[in-house]
């Protein structure tokens, strides 16, 4: 018996069922918006405390200069400590999904 031809959206579907593209592209939409919202936990609400423990506030805009090269160390700093928070609430959510699975 033949194997009857399906059609493109059929394959299509087939596809993304397979493989599982549509929860990929959920989590991505959800970690962008996870990045986004502790972005702004940081820098509304962390940021402003440190900033007022700092001589001068706008330690964002800190450089360090050398030579004739301008380091902006200040932001370097501010994204750093960004990556590590966003990194720590997705390791306490992916480690709360993964125990509750068990």
């Amino acid at each position: 018996m033949a194997e009857e031809k399906k059609s493109f959206m059929q394959q299509f579907m087939d596809f993304l069922n397979k493989y599982g593209v549509i929860g990929l592209a959920i989590a991505f939409v959800m970690g962008a918006a996870v990045t986004k919202l502790v972005s702004a936990l940081v820098a509304d609400l962390i940021m402003p405390i440190v900033g007022a423990l700092i001589p001068g506030g706008d330690w964002r805009a800190a450089t360090l200069v050398i030579a004739n090269i301008k380091f902006m160390v200040g932001d370097f700093v501010g994204a750093l400590i960004d990556f590590i928070i966003i990194a720590f609430v997705i390791f306490m959510i992916v480690k709360t999904i993964v125990k509750d699975k068990k």
